[in-house]
């Protein structure tokens, strides 16, 4: 019989945080948390990472696990994901999955495709045409020779569109006809439970984008990325620096544009970023969805969890 475990999905803003501490409140959970920007130390405001008080209430894990200048892919989360839910069962604890980086739900759930490891030169030299041409030649390059994986790329989406080129220049064949290919059985021995929080209002929901990141300004926001700036190992190419929110302000303090400027811009990609998860999330069968608009919509996470963690 296969094991339930929870994951708790939805988009940036959506009140996740809000409705863990309420499982918290209940039952003897662990997070995992399912998120590719607060992996990285230093990014503490901008990722909305949890707060000293809320890592004392609930253990926390994946969290700070890697400096800027690494990168973590999702094949490493699902390792980790995976060894983690086991200890946290042996534990006699409840894991609990949290986050909105969609790709590494796919990845624990569906598995991988066996897509060749990163190489250096191979994205350097990307990158170095990158800088000379922009990254929408880059994807005009990349229509070219695999038009299905360029169809379903932004033409700044600069960290996939180096990926798929990259692939296309070290093995001959495109992206997409990689992950056309069959992956290996999926021999989970969990049953993976979707709960999801996503707005009956989507206007709502950006109002929430809009004020979380000013108040993120408040707290602090241009300081952090000011410190990450001004080392001299980290640079736009590096998925960190990438990460929605702080990729704006490096562009304000390398004067490419104002502060405000940046902050619309953050907003704007933050709103977009949002758009993406709940398409992602629309299209996955099975999934309960709630209101995370609604006053008592942790009470509603807590009241289903419950229906499920009782089986």
């Amino acid at each position: 019989m296969s094991i339930p475990v929870i994951c708790l999905a939805g988009p940036t803003a959506a009140g996740k945080s809000a409705a863990t501490l309420a499982l918290a409140a209940r039952w003897p959970i662990e997070i995992i948390n399912v998120d590719s920007a607060t992996i990285y130390r230093g990014m503490d405001i901008g990722t909305a990472k949890p707060s000293a008080r809320e890592r004392q209430l609930v253990p926390q894990h994946l969290l700070d696990i890697r400096d800027p200048a690494e990168s973590y892919s999702a094949a490493e989360f699902r390792q980790d994901a995976l060894r983690l839910i086991g200890q946290i069962i042996q534990r006699g604890r409840l894991p609990l999955l949290c986050g909105g980086t969609m790709l590494y739900y796919k990845a624990l759930k569906e598995g991988l495709n066996d897509l060749p490891q990163a190489d250096a030169a191979i994205r350097a030299q990307i990158e170095l045409e990158a800088a000379q041409s922009g990254w929408p030649e880059m994807h005009r390059q990349l229509a070219g020779f695999d038009p299905a994986t360029a169809a379903r790329l932004s033409p700044n989406d600069s960290q996939r569109i180096q990926r798929a080129i990259e692939i296309h220049r070290a093995t001959g064949q495109t992206m997409s006809q990689l992950l056309a290919a069959e992956r290996p059985a999926n021999d989970s021995p969990y049953e993976y439970k979707t709960i999801s929080l996503e707005p009956s209002d989507r206007a709502v929901l950006h109002a929430r984008i809009a004020q979380r990141y000013r108040q993120m300004l408040d707290m602090g926001l241009v300081d952090e990325v000011r410190a990450l700036h001004a080392r001299s190992d980290l640079h736009v190419g590096l998925p960190s620096v990438r990460c929605v929110g702080y990729r704006q302000i490096w562009s304000y303090l390398s004067g490419e544009c104002s502060l405000e400027q940046a902050v619309e811009q953050a907003i704007a990609a933050t709103r977009q970023l949002a758009k993406r998860q709940l398409t992602w999330l629309r299209a996955q069968p099975g999934r309960t969805v709630i209101d995370c608009l609604a006053p008592d919509a942790a009470g509603q996470v807590a009241e289903h969890a419950a229906s499920i963690w009782a089986r």
